[in-house]
C-alpha cells in the first residue's frame, strides 16, 4: 500500500499505476502481489478505506482536543489540514476517484464521506443541545460542511504554507457562517 501511495502525485493518479510498478516499488515479485490483493483496484479500495479510517480517527482525537480547548471549528480545521499535509497522496486518490470511472471506487469514497457526515451530524446535534442553539437540520449542515472541507482540501493540497494559512482562515469563517445560518433559520422557524 505504501508503494502505491509513493507513486501517486499531483501529476499521477491511481489509474496510471501498473501492478509491476507497485510490486517493484514494494520490493516484491509481481506474482507476490496476489498474496495480498486479487487485483490493483482492490489495493486502491484498501487505500480509500485506510484514508477514511485514519481521518475519522484524527477527527475523534480532535474532539478530545475540542473538549479541552473549546473551539470546535478551529480545532477540526487545523486537524484536517495536518492530515492533509501528512497524507496528500491518499487525499488526492480520494479526490480523483470520487468522480472517476470506477464505480467501486466512487461507492467506497461516498461511503467514507457518509461516515464523516453521520459523525459530524451527531456532533452538531450534541453541540446544539449543549449550547441551547438548535440547528434547522444537523444532517444538512454536516453535508454542507463536509463538502466545503473536501473542496477546500483540494485547493490546499498544492498551496504554499502562506496560502494554506489563508485557506484555513477562510474555511473556518465559511464553516461558522454555515453553522450560524442554520441556527438563525431554526430560531426564525424557517426549517
Amino acid at each position: 500500500m505504501d508503494a502505491a501511495l509513493a507513486q501517486l502525485s499531483a501529476d499521477r493518479g491511481f489509474g496510471s499505476l501498473s501492478l509491476r510498478e507497485v510490486a517493484r516499488e514494494a520490493g516484491i515479485a509481481p506474482t507476490s502481489f496476489y498474496r495480498h490483493f486479487s487485483e490493483l483496484d482492490e489495493l486502491g479500495l484498501a487505500l480509500v478505506d485506510e484514508g477514511g479510517v485514519a481521518l475519522r480517527q484524527l477527527m475523534r482525537q480532535a474532539r478530545k482536543r475540542i473538549a479541552r480547548n473549546g473551539s470546535a471549528i478551529s480545532t477540526s480545521v487545523d486537524t484536517f489540514m495536518e492530515y492533509l499535509a501528512n497524507n496528500a497522496n491518499l487525499f488526492r486518490l480520494m479526490l480523483r476517484e470520487r468522480t472517476g470511472v470506477s464505480k467501486p471506487f466512487r461507492t467506497a469514497i461516498q461511503t467514507e464521506i457518509e461516515h464523516f457526515v453521520t459523525e459530524l451530524a451527531d456532533d452538531l446535534r450534541r453541540f446544539a443541545e449543549d449550547e441551547g442553539k438548535p440547528l434547522s437540520d444537523a444532517r444538512l449542515v454536516a453535508e454542507a460542511m463536509v463538502t466545503l472541507v473536501f473542496n477546500q482540501g483540494a485547493e490546499a493540497l498544492d498551496a504554499t504554507p502562506k496560502e494554506r494559512e489563508i485557506l484555513k482562515t477562510k474555511l473556518k469563517a465559511e464553516l461558522r457562517m454555515i453553522l450560524v445560518g442554520s441556527q438563525t433559520l431554526s430560531h426564525l422557524g424557517l426549517n
